[in-house]
Formats: C-alpha cells, structure tokens, sequence
C-alpha cells in the first residue's frame, strides 16, 4: 500500500503536533504515532515549560542559566534563539487552548511560575503537575479539527525511504501497521522525525514504552550525523514503589522546598553542592547514586511533608492522586525515590530550522541535537525547543515545497525477501533484556574505562545476532523496536569511550575531571564511522 501527502510526520508528541498543525496550513499532512494519540513522551511531561514571562526576569538570565546547565557544550546563537522566541511559541498554545495553572492569590489571575533545579528566576508555566498531558490535549484538539491532517495511530516506522542520488534524499518511510502487520509505504515531498526519546535502552527510566529511541536509529542508519549521545539524562527522583512504574516525582518538587533525605532522615544535598536541592539534575542524581552505592540503601527518600498540606494537594494533584493510591501521604510522610534514565540530550544534529544532515528530511523534539542543551538539559526547556524547532521546519518546509516542484521518485514497495514467520520470540525478549541491563550496569550514572569497553564487546555481538535475526523473519513491532535500542546503545557506548573527560551528564571516574583545552566539542558519529571502529 503507498500512501502520499505533502509531509509526512513521525510522532505524536508536542513537536510532531505543532509542526503538523502550522504545516497543514501549506499543504497536506501525514502523522504517524506509534501508539494511540495521545500517548508521548511529552504526556507524562509533569514539571512544565520554561520561558521568560516576569519583568523580574530577563532572557539574558535564562540563557546564562541554559549555559551553565550545559557544561560548556551549548551552542549560545541556538540558546539564545531559543530563548527570545520562547514567550511568542507560548502564547500561541495559550491561543489553541492550553490551560496553565494561575495564582489563586491573585485578583488578575497572573500565571503561577515555578522554579526547578539550575533556574536563577522563577520561569515555569505549569499545568499543576500534569503540563505535559494539558498541552497534548490542546494540540489533539487542534489537530483533529484540521482537515488536512490525516492522522495514522498504531503505526511504527521501520526505515526511511531514500533516493539513489549522489547525496540520498529522504522521500518518506516504510511504516508497519501494527493492526494489520502490513508493512506501508509513506511517501512525502518532507519528512519530519518526531519520535521523542530512548529511555528504554535503560532497563530503569521514566519513559513510556514507547520511547525506543526509532528517530534516532532510522536516520543514522539513513546516514544521518548523530550527535552528543552520551550525555543521557537520569532523573533523580522516580518513585520506588513495586506498582508504579516509571512514575515520575517532578523537579517542581524540588522547587517548591522537597529535600532529599537519607533514610535515618539527614539531608545531603549541601555537602555536594551549595544550591543543594536546586542544583542541576546531573549533580542531583550522581549524589543520589553515591550515597545508595556507598551506603548499600535501595532508595533515599524525597520530603516535602513540611509544606502546608493544602498547598502541596492543589500544586501537585497528580503526585498526590498517584501517592494515595499507592498508599503513601506525601503531606506526611517522605517519599522513596531512585534515578531513572529520563532525557536524552544527544541526537540527531540539526540546524537552526530543524533540517538534518539528509536532504528533506526534519528532526525536532528529544530526536534533535539542536545544540540548545549541550552536556546537560537545563530542566523545563525540553518542551520549549521542540516547540521553537517545531516552528521553525515548518517555515522551511512551506518555503521550500513552494519554491521546489519536484516530485516523489518512484519508491519501491517494501520487500521482506525471504522472511518467515518467526516462533522464537524468546530471542527477541532475551536480547532486549539483556540490553537494557548491560546499559543500566555499564554505562550508567557513573561510568568507567573498563565498564565501557565490556558494553562495546557486548553490544557489538548482540548487534550481529539481532541482525541476523532481523532478515530473516517478518518484521514484527517487537523486533523493529528491539533493532532500534540496540543501535542506540552502540551509539550511546562508542560516544561515552570517545569522550576523554568527565562533563555534564556524562561522569567517568577514571577521567574525572572537565578538561576543556580538549573536550569542548560536540561528539559526532555516523554509520560509517561507527563500521570503522567495529573490527572484521
């Protein structure tokens, strides 16, 4: 089956819903998710969305916060764009509906702007504590009452589609159908990768299922420039509890006063850095996993039962719902957390129009490296670039599909050569576990030389095996999924043993130490040169 549209987006996650909202209005849009709308990354988005809206505020402040978040790795010209467009992108969710939260002490109703971890002002509007799940519901609205959106739910991308020039173009991608097991052919004059995060390479993480890291894998093995992968952002506070997986305890937490306690009850925070609770996540998660390794303790604890319990109820609904059910009193009781692999900081290299480095082929959202982030994500600006870059491909692509009449070549249907049906699922469960385990022990919080080379060996002959596996059975969402993890890992392991140094999100202990005469630089691979570092 061929399907054709203008653009094709891949994702359903607030960069992949902007862009095909502002795209629709020059042509005809095809978005693809995964799951069933709205399930994304940016769904389970608690904290909120960081820009300057107070006059105690500046831009110059809230870039100056991104830098120094960032290690010396953020391109300035992108924070800075970033930044100063960041209050014009908001109002136009405000215009589409989104509801943030107000203070009730107030007779004008003025937006309720909290703090998080690295940010000097108060910079972000929140939706209580569920941000996230309110700006998808605003944009799902939009999207569906725009005609020129078909939206395709339940519908995995397996490869993008390129043409035979001497520089490939993406003309679209063949997409499983995960209803049918049909394998689609998509095709678009642009294509947009919208596919959010990788935090299921991690055996531990905040992330939905879904983020398996599809964006990212598909374009490198496109040829696309990958960028800044081992700086994978671990959340410091997931909630330990047997039921609740992969249940968030937002930053905001943090912002509004929460201190982090050992279990006999003393705070620890300040004796790894002055701004204690408020550091940023990098030094809040390595102080998390050294006391627990240190001490032998499964979880430390996250206590806010100090506060007014009504103020803690009204600000954090959600937490406090999902608490209770559980059968814990955040008003009275601490509350056992771990860190959890949350955010990748590294991705696909774009430009400041969110264009890769394959001819019509975007990325935008968690699946970019635009540059704005650098070693570490300064928190609440995640939701913030996908909407700046969201923005801004869908101004290039209108001007380039009215300047460009060129047509889609002719793209061959998918050929599953001489594939079976495959009744050893137990290889691909096998494999994914024990991906996820190798990254969680080896290539984790803390790292080290020898940690890491035993990830590459392993990695590289898990690889094979699944290679092998892959052609020679039908493609299944399964085993698409588990392909993709395992290229990211390869891409996650090759980036941290380049990198000779300790910065940002990445901490080797046996190079400790930033060293900026040789480290302030992004980390680049390709799939030629990750072929050149495999052996024969």
């Amino acid at each position: 089956m061929r399907v054709q549209s203008d653009t094709l987006v891949i994702g359903g996650g607030i960069a992949g819903l902007c862009f095909a909202l502002k795209a629709a209005a020059r042509g005809t849009v095809m978005l693809l998710t995964k799951d069933r709308l709205p399930e994304s990354n940016t769904a389970y988005a608690q904290g909120g969305i960081a820009s300057v809206w107070s006059p105690e505020d500046s831009f110059d402040a809230h870039v100056e916060d991104t830098l120094d978040a960032g290690a010396g790795l953020c391109h300035r010209d992108v924070v800075e764009l970033v930044v100063r467009e960041g209050p014009d992108r908001i109002r136009e969710l405000i215009e589409l509906g989104t509801s943030f939260s107000t203070r009730a002490d107030q007779e004008d109703r003025e937006y309720d702007l909290g703090r998080e971890g690295g940010h000097s002002h108060r910079r972000i509007l929140h939706a209580s504590d569920a941000t996230g799940r309110e700006i998808v519901r605003a944009l799902i609205a939009a999207v569906r009452r725009e005609p020129r959106i078909q939206v395709m739910e339940n519908h995995i991308a397996i490869d993008l589609v390129l043409d035979d020039s001497p520089q490939p173009a993406c003309w679209g991608a063949y997409v499983l159908d995960r209803a049918t097991d049909e394998v689609k052919t998509f095709v678009a004059r642009a294509s947009v990768l919208a596919t959010g995060g990788a935090g299921k390479v991690y055996l531990y993480t905040s992330n939905p299922d879904i983020a398996t890291g599809d964006g990212v894998a598909m374009a490198c093995r496109a040829g696309a420039t990958i960028a800044n992968m081992e700086f994978f952002q671990f959340h410091p506070t997931c909630l330990y509890h047997p039921q609740a997986k992969s249940f968030l305890l937002t930053e905001a937490l943090r912002g509004e006063g929460a201190i982090l306690r050992l279990p006999d009850g003393t705070p620890f925070m300040k004796h790894y850095d002055p701004r204690a609770e408020l550091s940023p996540r990098d030094i809040v998660s390595r102080a998390i996993d050294h006391e627990m390794k240190v001490h032998g303790y499964e979880y430390v604890y996250l206590d806010i039962s100090h506060r007014d319990p009504g103020f803690v109820r009204r600000r954090f609904p959600t937490i406090d719902h999902r608490c209770l059910e559980l059968g814990l009193d955040m008003t009275k009781q601490p509350l056992p957390v771990v860190p959890a692999a949350h955010y990748c900081c590294g991705g696909v290299v774009t430009d400041a129009f969110a264009r890769t480095t394959i001819p019509r082929l975007y990325a935008c959202g968690e699946v970019a490296m635009t540059g704005l982030h650098g070693a570490n994500r300064l928190a609440s600006n995640s939701l913030l670039e996908a909407l700046i870059f969201a923005d801004r491909a869908a101004r290039d692509v209108a001007e380039r599909l009215a300047a460009d009449a060129q047509r889609p070549p002719e793209v061959p249907a998918w050929d599953p050569g001489g594939a079976v049906d495959s009744d050893e699922s137990v290889v691909v469960t096998q494999n994914w576990d024990e991906i996820r385990r190798l990254m969680w022990n080896y290539v984790g919080i803390v790292r080290t030389n020898r940690r890491l080379s035993r990830a590459r060996k392993r990695i590289r002959m898990l690889r094979h095996e699944i290679q092998e596996y892959y052609w020679n059975f039908f493609v299944t969402s399964d085993l698409v999924e588990l392909r993709n993890i395992a290229l990211v890992a390869e891409l996650i392991i090759e980036s941290a043993i380049a990198r000779r140094e300790s910065r940002g999100l990445h901490y080797n202990r046996d190079t400790p130490e930033r060293d900026d005469a040789h480290g302030r630089r992004d980390t680049l691979l390709t799939r030629a040169t990750l072929e050149a570092v495999r052996p024969e």
